[in-house]
């Protein structure tokens, strides 16, 4: 993404420590964590998603859903600057967070990563121990100050303390497919972010690990904006308070590229959609 303006230092806004208020009108004023403005995204100059605007409010669960290739995976990498470390992609529109552009000149996308942890749709712990998982990201930022209640935290925070407190210095290879999935979430939390990105984050676990990880994300909430993107309709009519339709369109030149249909509250577009597509979706008609 670039800019016309002369490059100036940026500090991201720390966000408002009220996210509610009256707004007289019978139903509370939601805080706008990001405000997403035409935003798409290239690989190769080749669009895979075009267009989209939208805004992700705080303290909520905002689930993406759509067909494969609509672009669904590489939008929520939009969030943290993941895109940043494929050569080939390029971000254009705006992603405002707090009022300041994610990609603006003189942001860092370590500062972004901090602020906006990512768990990935396959388990993926480190060949280390429980404790050094959840503690490498807050030792790679340099957070190292009450280190073991940073640790504690995460993994209480995770519902993961319980389970592995007796067992910390032992391999986090060790632990189950769900355990790896909450130690995971645990090691985004350890470095205090804001909100959580979660890239299909049950797909591989089994019906019982997954009901953990939905009411984990529930608890979450509390302290956390999250945004999931998910292939499960129903996974997504159980958690999230809003949701993002995806489809895929095909340009002037026949190549497809992902397109918002539409984006509500999620028992309107599981109810009540506005758009045709968007009730074929969610009530099997296709994808």
């Amino acid at each position: 993404m670039s800019s016309d303006t002369e490059a100036t230092p940026v500090r991201l806004a720390s966000p408002s420590t009220l996210d509610q208020r009256d707004t007289g009108a019978g139903a509370p004023f939601r805080e706008s964590v990001f405000d997403v403005s035409d935003a798409t995204v290239t690989y190769d100059g080749a669009p895979a998603v075009q267009g989209v605007s939208l805004e992700i409010h705080r303290n909520q669960i905002t689930a993406i859903i759509g067909p494969s290739g609509c672009g669904k995976s590489t939008f929520i990498r939009c969030f943290n600057r993941l895109n940043d470390l494929i050569p080939s992609a390029r971000v254009l529109g705006r992603f405002m967070y707090h009022g300041e552009d994610l990609y603006g000149a003189g942001v860092d996308p370590v500062e972004v990563r901090k602020r906006v942890g990512m768990v990935f749709q396959k388990p993926n712990p480190f060949p280390k121990s429980i404790y050094d998982n959840v503690a490498f990201g807050a030792r790679v930022l340099g957070m190292k100050e009450n280190l073991d209640a940073r640790v504690e935290r995460a993994l209480e925070q995770a519902a993961l303390w319980d389970e592995v407190k007796d067992r910390l210095k032992k391999g986090a290879l060790s632990l189950s497919g769900g355990q790896q999935q909450r130690l995971c979430i645990a090691r985004a939390l350890a470095t205090e972010p804001e909100v959580i990105l979660m890239d299909e984050p049950a797909s591989a676990l089994d019906p019982i690990a997954t009901t953990r990880i939905e009411d984990l994300m529930h608890e979450l909430k509390r302290e956390y904006t999250i945004l999931i993107v998910t292939h499960n309709m129903q996974q997504a009519a159980r958690v999230a308070d809003m949701t993002a339709f995806f489809s895929v369109e095909r340009g002037a030149e026949g190549q497809r590229h992902g397109i918002l249909v539409e984006y509500d509250r999620t028992d309107k577009i599981f109810t009540q959609p506005t758009d045709k597509r968007t009730e074929d979706y969610v009530t099997g008609r296709f994808g």
